[in-house]
């Protein structure tokens, strides 16, 4: 089957979890699965470029036969050969590359041209994105309640405190109602400007700050809402949070709530320790619905 030369056009970003496609291409992979690949699609892709939220639970229709989709990832094709997760060989935007969700199945017998109603677990989907809007939340707050342990001007998040999160992350890895985030406080972000001088003792003070912060915002019940370029896979999309004070605008490709009153309490538990030299501070944020 011809491979596709234009993005996939992705659904989730408005929340959709169903939709009619039409299948493009499909190919065995070396461990015996199918990767199928539609015009269109509501399932939203784990990108290894930054695999922070994973990929939804869904199923592919067609007539009486149904297939889980085992995973969904982000893969890339110039047309002769398709190139999933790791393995893509160049960057979002290339020249002469189609970037695609790519659906694994146990099994096919879609041929091109097929329509298919692919459906999204609900349930994962609303926890998961609970989850990355709490994580957002919560990395504004920390960048708030560490404001005053920068020594030189850095650059600023969407509420104009220094980056903290943007310029120390590690890892950030989105769960069902939860996230953790990962911070390497090494060489790089101490010559940046950032001082560890007497953080562990302040530690339980600096988790405080961010808690009463994230009270104060979840009780807004703000509008949530992801704003976007275009439809396909690689357009920019943009996380956006109706704050009393501020309209918080942040690049993400993530799937969201509509609104922070959904969340129920938003808390976080930080901790500080060794790894061969390097201290790390771990960000555990839950949203208890």
């Amino acid at each position: 089957m011809t491979l596709p030369t234009e993005d996939t056009r992705v659904l989730y970003p408005s929340g959709a979890i169903d939709t009619q496609a039409t299948v493009l291409h499909s190919e065995p992979l070396s461990d015996g699965r199918v990767a199928v690949l539609l015009d269109a699609t509501c399932v939203h892709p784990v990108d290894a470029g930054w695999p922070d939220q994973g990929p939804d639970l869904a199923l592919l229709h067609h007539g009486a036969a149904f297939w889980p989709v085992e995973d969904c990832i982000v893969g890339a094709t110039d047309g002769s050969a398709l190139y999933i997760g790791d393995d893509i060989p160049v960057a979002k935007g290339t020249p002469g590359w189609a970037f695609v969700v790519v659906h694994v199945v146990d099994a096919t017998g879609l041929n091109a041209g097929d329509t298919v109603t692919v459906e999204v677990d609900e349930g994962l989907r609303d926890a998961t994105s609970a989850g990355h809007t709490s994580c957002h939340l919560a990395s504004l707050a920390l960048n708030d309640a560490l404001a005053g342990r920068w020594k030189k001007e850095v650059r600023t998040d969407a509420l104009g405190a220094p980056d903290f999160d943007g310029l120390a992350i590690d890892e950030s890895l989105i769960g069902p109602n939860a996230s953790v985030d990962t911070y390497r406080l090494g060489k790089s972000v101490r010559k940046k400007g950032f001082s560890v001088d007497g953080l562990a003792e302040a530690l339980a003070s600096v988790e405080a700050t961010v808690n009463a912060s994230l009270a104060g915002w979840v009780g807004t019940q703000a509008e949530v809402r992801i704003d976007r370029d275009g439809y396909l896979l690689t357009d920019r999309r943009y996380w956006v949070c109706e704050l009393p004070d501020a309209s918080v605008r942040i690049p993400c490709g993530g799937t969201h709530v509509t609104s922070l009153g959904t969340l129920g309490a938003v808390t976080v538990t930080l901790t500080l320790h060794d790894l061969d030299g390097t201290d790390i501070l771990t960000m555990n944020t839950s949203a208890t619905r």
